[in-house]
């Protein structure tokens, strides 16, 4: 080779050198992406449901405990005051729970039957799943099929005990398999929702839901999903474990935990459920969420060979702390905060907090200022594998706001004697505060330590929020949609959203008008309203809760006859000014028609509109451009240039209460902000519960009385139909009447209730039903129009068949 060959192959070996550790660095920055937290749900003792409550609650040093509820009747059984004794509790208080035993079944398409025998804990779980993707302004449309996952902490799950527990056994039917079941947990959030990245249950004790935050922030960076749930869940129903710890003295006589004080003497149970909703920041960004926080990384590991199973190990613990400390890139003088596991008992107390120092406190080389710790299991109980999400939540809030809460008061006691707090940089406070000024970023970190010996520890980082570019943005009119699954609810959300809307800021409703429109799914029952001020969306939303009736009709899509002046000069104008009003119409266009008509009908199809273009001029006066629907006709442009903007959130208005199924993003006013903590959907609540056996354990209740058999008098179409209604609400144990216009699945049905609903008619006309003949995306009506059908024709054929006989 002469001489410029070997300069050639240098160049490009050189390139390709270049290429390579470019590439090497995008895979590092991917394997450590920072994560946003972008959306909160939550049900924590004692009746704290939304964020902002669960914040107040911490700032404002309340007491979560209370005594164990009246419908817990088996822990209240097994409670014997005085100390430890063979086969009872000492135990009865604890972080509860207010509610358990309500549901809104229909809202996620379960039958009452089914609701009865699921676990309260899958039950909390949906509920605040959905409400954290609201937050997050994330629609979800089943059909959509999201790319999302769940990770989910679990650890028990005994309420479909008080079923295997029963002497009759005739009350165990299919959802019993599936109403308790751990892997159910993740896997009926991504069934419900239609969600189709990983689900998986995650079951290491109480560090269960940290864990699980784990693997979901894993499942991001590996891009398996887009959107990430995690979560924990933690209800108390059987006594079992209660006794089986107060054996072992690991509960404390009072039923609270007292983490890093003097009087500690064993933890407080708690029950709580909570979900957030992660992504990576630069999606996030990008979609313009809302970032509560950003989780900059994490580790989990084992305690090994330990000097017990049950016991933590120092060491273990510094090694999880420093392997996220690490991943993260943040140096241990850093931190200002560590949500410690603190469970308030002797043994692990100290342990932890030398772990602690060792890595993040004293052992810090450059730290000027104590590391500040606390646990909030000394205000809600040890929340068992819930317990992580419940500390995770609570260090989101605190970087959010800026403020840490107290750890403490003064008349907690004396500090932990067993742990040498004068020789080290750890400092547990007794009033809420500022986050410290010494400290450039607000960095905290969140500990968990299971029983089964898995350790888990994050770190999450406060977020710096660019200004949004329509803070400044003046008065305009805007369009506010509510909508439900049925009236009650619908009440019940313009309520809550009135309520809020006293507290906006008139330069802030474009963003909450727009959260609520593009960042929710759209239901049946709907109101829609326009206003510019806070104010006058809260009074005529009032208004038209009051008027409001159900629709007899409901319009699935919006078609619409466009016609447009013949002045060519008055039509480009008033179109452009449109698309100046609303410039993200103007980005959806595919393509730019040189026809100004042309223009505008693609500029609307984004929003949903199947618009076509008719000829002749407007119908009405001074009018440049129109839309006619369903016999309505409305002035999209008129003269007036500027009144388009406010014209067309009108129609969308009317369209959206229809019925008609939209799109709002090209209405968003560019640069506005998505608020997290707007109001949520407004579940119903219907008693969903089985009750406890007696203490003798007899069985509560027996089958279903024998029904007679039909004898096939007077057998029409509309008998059939009428016994397959009161049929299938048997067999679902709905005491309601179901909607004809919902479909089979809709309604609450599934496999088993089709099986059933089967096996009655078979009894009932002794006919033989294929499982085909169940169509599940038949509406109800459909449905029974068919089965019906099928029913007649084959009884006359049985009839004609045995007078041949």
């Amino acid at each position: 080779m002469d001489s410029n060959e070997i300069r050639q192959l240098m160049e490009q070996q050189l390139a390709q050198s270049r290429r390579l550790k470019a590439r090497i660095r995008e895979l590092e920055a991917e394997r450590n992406e920072p994560l946003a937290v972008v959306g909160l749900g939550l049900r924590l003792p004692s009746a704290l449901t939304t964020p902002d409550a669960y914040w107040n609650f911490l700032m404002d040093g309340a007491d979560g405990t209370s005594k164990i509820p009246e419908d817990r009747t088996g822990l209240r059984s097994v409670h014997a005051p005085g100390g430890q004794q063979p086969g009872r509790s000492y135990v009865d208080r604890g972080g509860f729970l207010r509610d358990v035993s309500h549901f809104d079944a229909g809202f996620f398409g379960i039958s009452q039957r089914e609701a009865d025998a699921l676990d309260p804990q899958q039950r909390l779980l949906l509920e605040t799943a959905w409400e954290a993707m609201e937050r997050a302004g994330i629609a979800v449309r089943r059909q959509d099929r999201l790319d999302a996952g769940v990770f989910i902490g679990i650890m028990s799950a005994d309420y479909t005990d008080r079923l295997a527990h029963q002497a009759d056994k005739t009350g165990i039917d299919p959802y019993y398999g599936t109403g308790g079941g751990h892997s159910l947990a993740a896997g009926r959030i991504s069934y419900v929702m239609g969600l189709s990245g990983p689900a998986m249950s995650v079951d290491t004790a109480c560090s269960s839901s940290l864990v699980a935050l784990h693997m979901a922030a894993r499942s991001l960076r590996r891009g398996e999903c887009r959107y990430a749930l995690a979560g924990g869940a933690n209800v108390i129903f059987a006594p079992d474990l209660m006794v089986s710890l107060c054996q072992s003295k690991a509960l404390a006589p009072d039923g609270r935990s007292k983490p890093f004080l003097d009087s500690a003497d064993g933890y407080g149970r708690g029950e709580g459920v909570g979900v957030m909703v992660l992504m990576r920041l630069s999606d996030a960004e990008r979609e313009g969420r809302p970032v509560l926080a950003v989780l900059r990384g994490s580790a989990i590991n084992h305690d090994g060979a330990s000097s017990g199973l049950t016991v933590p190990n120092g060491p273990a613990q510094q090694e999880v702390i420093r392997a996220a400390l690490a991943e993260a890139g943040i140096a241990p003088e850093d931190v200002g905060y560590v949500e410690a596991h603190g469970t308030g008992t002797s043994l692990g107390d100290p342990i932890e907090a030398r772990a602690l120092d060792a890595v993040l406190g004293s052992g810090a080389g450059g730290r000027s200022t104590p590391l500040a710790i606390g646990s909030v299991k000394g205000r809600i109980g040890h929340l068992e594998s819930a317990a992580g999400m419940a500390a995770l939540i609570k260090v989101v809030l605190m970087l959010h706001h800026g403020r840490i809460p107290a750890a403490g008061s003064d008349e907690d006691g004396e500090l932990n004697h067993l742990i040498p707090w004068d020789r080290m940089k750890l400092s547990v406070g007794r009033r809420p505060s500022a986050w410290p000024d010494t400290y450039d970023r607000r960095i905290a970190g969140v500990s968990a330590f299971g029983m089964s010996g898995t350790n888990a520890h994050a770190v999450l980082e406060a977020y710096e929020a660019a200004p949004a570019d329509a803070a400044g943005r003046g008065p305009a009119t805007e369009l506010l949609t509510l909508s439900a699954k049925n009236p009650d609810s619908l009440k019940a959300l313009v309520t809550d959203t009135v309520a809020y809307l006293a507290g906006v800021d008139e330069h802030r409703l474009a963003e909450v008008c727009a959260t609520l429109r593009d960042g929710r799914v759209a239901f049946e029952h709907r109101i829609a309203v326009t206003a510019a001020t806070p104010q006058e969306l809260a009074e005529r939303l009032v208004k038209a809760a009051e008027a409001y009736t159900a629709p007899t009709a409901r319009q699935a899509t919006a078609e619409v006859t466009l016609r447009v002046t013949d002045d060519p000069t008055l039509l480009q104008k008033s179109v452009e000014a449109l698309l100046d009003a609303h410039p993200a119409l103007r980005q959806g266009l595919k393509k730019l028609p040189e026809q100004a008509a042309d223009r505008l009908a693609e500029a609307l199809k984004p929003l949903g509109l199947r618009v076509r273009t008719a000829s002749g001029a407007p119908r009405t006066p001074r009018t440049v451009a129109e839309l006619e629907w369903a016999g309505q006709v409305r002035p999209l442009l008129t003269q007036d240039t500027e009144a388009g903007a406010e014209l067309l959130l009108g129609i969308l208005a009317e369209l959206f209460t229809s019925g008609a199924s939209l799109r709002f993003e090209g209405v968003r006013p560019p640069g506005t902000g998505r608020p997290w903590n707007l109001p949520t959907y407004a579940f119903l609540r219907k008693r969903c519960w089985i009750d406890e056996p007696s203490i003798d354990g007899a069985a509560a209740g027996g089958p279903d009385d024998e029904q007679p058999a039909a004898t096939g008098a007077g057998l029409d179409r509309q008998s059939v139909i009428d016994f397959l209604d009161a049929e299938l609400r048997k067999v679902m144990h709905a005491d309601d009447a179901l909607d004809p216009a919902r479909t089979f699945l809709d309604a609450g049905g599934d496999s088993f209730t089709a099986m059933q609903l089967t096996i009655g008619i078979e009894d009932e006309y002794q006919i033989e039903v294929p499982i085909e003949e169940f169509d599940v995306e038949l509406t109800l009506t459909e449905l029974f129009d068919r089965l019906s059908g099928y029913i007649i024709r084959h009884q006359a054929a049985q009839t004609d068949k045995e007078l041949c006989i």
